[in-house]
């Protein structure tokens, strides 16, 4: 038997993120004052790719005749790698409150490159889609702006 969950601890989440930062923040009602919850950080994103990298790739033989070629992976930005792991983290903070059948709703803010990760990192984990969502970047501004952004949409 699952425990009920009482009413009055039922909330809404809004998620205001770009790709160095994110804060969650709770409202008691789809319009109420926003109530910070969680921050989570991401310095790496504001340094140089040359920064993250600890050193280049080696050079190796081939298996089969005699050449050789870089050991380098230049497939893959270690900016964005950052980035989307943020986007996991906050993804499966907001699941885990959709899970548990606290979370009523929940809306996104975010830089619009970041605001696609995010989308496609939590339609991966929870069937819940935003109520409402937003391409701005407001990390850090005062939360009357996001509040009067998330009235618009």
């Amino acid at each position: 038997m699952t425990p009920t969950i009482d009413p009055g601890n039922r909330h809404f989440l809004v998620v205001v993120a770009e790709e160095s930062k994110a804060v969650v923040y709770r409202r008691a009602t789809l319009n109420g004052p926003l109530q910070e919850t969680t921050t989570f950080e991401n310095a790496a994103a504001r340094l140089k790719t040359g920064e993250i990298l600890a050193d280049k790739g080696g050079r190796s033989f081939d298996s089969h005749g005699h050449g050789r070629h870089t050991m380098a992976n230049e497939k893959v930005d270690p900016k964005k790698h950052l980035a989307e792991q943020l986007a996991r983290d906050v993804s499966e903070y907001v699941t885990a409150d959709v899970h548990k059948g606290t979370c009523r709703g929940y809306a996104l803010v975010a830089a619009p490159k970041f605001l696609g990760m995010l989308r496609a990192e939590l339609a991966r984990h929870t069937p819940m889609e935003p109520y409402a969502t937003a391409d701005k970047n407001v990390v850090g501004q005062a939360k009357a702006v996001i509040e009067k952004l998330l009235a618009k949409s």
